[in-house]
């Protein structure tokens, strides 16, 4: 590694428009040869070598603008939500109970007690609408993933919001406009990352495409897919489904009984619910809906999920202090630069990704 000292000027066939005519070279530090990786990229490595020495990796061209794309959406998504009078929360990532119910989740020590690591904000977020009515998050979630899979991982970014006094179809138009205004921030202040990556992006035209569950299965069936009701979408199918949909589009009304008991059910068909999942071609870049706020159905629906209400007390216990109807959703920030950056692996868009296998570096 060398210092450099002296006069940049102005050269229009360098590669960045200007050189430095040095007046002092200084040796700073000795890189130990053969590295593990080229940082030129002229010879490419796998994805797992280029983790194993992320560091290195990070240095290269393409993954410099990964990250600064990165860096540019989460400043935008911020922007977005202070822009439009929502309050920035912090939650706690240490809790004793599970969020959803499922097995998904990381035990740790937490002295004498047992605790886990949170896999989602969705409680207190809903419990803080009744105090600040529009509130944002964008922190870490953790899910215990058996599946290796090139779209989900341990430790994730989720972008969270949650609002009161609207329904489902008032936040998937927020969801909307944030989509929409980051993919404009990203062209007017990324271009050239998106070169360096050789990617062309258009901001996306509104309002996205709707079709409910139903409406999936039929346009599955006519593709010689059966799947049976109630069932969820598997990946194989959703790869399927891209091929009939570009681009953004949500999938709503989902079987009641596939949603976490905080789903509110369509009051004219309970055996559905006001669920939406925002989809980008095969990936689901979004899930949300409106929230029941009622404390009896609340506690309906908790049992219906085979979990037990004890477990939910505190939860419950902000119901009876009066809870506003609300509604909202979680963006996985991840699986949005995949989205952004065509990369198909989660794990490139993650600076030290955490799954099954990989606990370093």
């Amino acid at each position: 590694m060398i210092g450099v000292r002296g006069t940049v000027k102005k050269i229009e066939k360098a590669p960045r428009g200007a050189e430095i005519i040095p007046t002092e070279i200084k040796i700073l530090n000795n890189v130990q040869h053969p590295l593990p990786l080229d940082p030129t990229a002229l010879a490419p490595a796998d994805l797992d070598v280029r983790l194993n020495s992320r560091i290195l990796d990070l240095r290269r061209p393409e993954s410099q603008a990964i990250f600064r794309i990165k860096h540019r959406t989460v400043s935008a998504v911020h922007d977005f939500f202070v822009s439009n009078g929502y309050f920035e929360v912090h939650t706690p990532k240490i809790i004793s109970s599970a969020t959803e119910g499922g097995a998904a989740l990381f035990p740790i020590a937490y002295y004498e007690k047992e605790a886990f690591l949170a896999q989602s904000p969705q409680l207190y977020k809903e419990q803080l609408t009744s105090a600040f009515e529009k509130v944002f998050e964008i922190g870490p979630i953790f899910r215990a993933e058996e599946s290796h899979t090139t779209r989900h991982l341990s430790e994730v970014i989720s972008i969270d919001m949650e609002e009161a006094f609207t329904n489902a179809e008032g936040v998937m138009k927020t969801l909307e406009e944030m989509i929409v205004y980051i993919f404009k921030i990203i062209i007017e202040s990324c271009a050239e990352e998106l070169t360096t990556l050789k990617r062309q992006i258009e901001v996306p035209k509104t309002p996205f495409a709707k079709y409910t569950y139903e409406d999936v299965l039929k346009e599955l069936r006519k593709n010689k897919i059966a799947i049976k009701w109630g069932e969820d979408i598997t990946t194989t199918t959703l790869k399927t489904l891209s091929e009939l949909h570009r681009g953004f589009y949500f999938i709503t009304e989902w079987p009641t009984q596939s949603k976490p008991f905080y789903i509110q059910p369509c009051e004219n068909n309970p055996k559905v619910c006001e669920a939406f999942d925002l989809m980008h071609s095969w990936i689901e870049v979004s899930s949300g809906g409106t929230r029941v706020h009622s404390k009896n159905l609340l506690i309906k629906r908790i049992k219906e999920q085979g979990l037990e209400p004890q477990s939910f007390e505190y939860h419950i216990k902000a119901f009876e202090y009066g809870m506003p109807p609300h509604a909202g959703w979680a963006v996985g920030l991840d699986r949005l630069i995949m989205v952004i950056t065509g990369k198909e692996n989660i794990r490139e868009v993650v600076l030290f990704p955490r799954d099954q296998f990989r606990l370093t570096p």
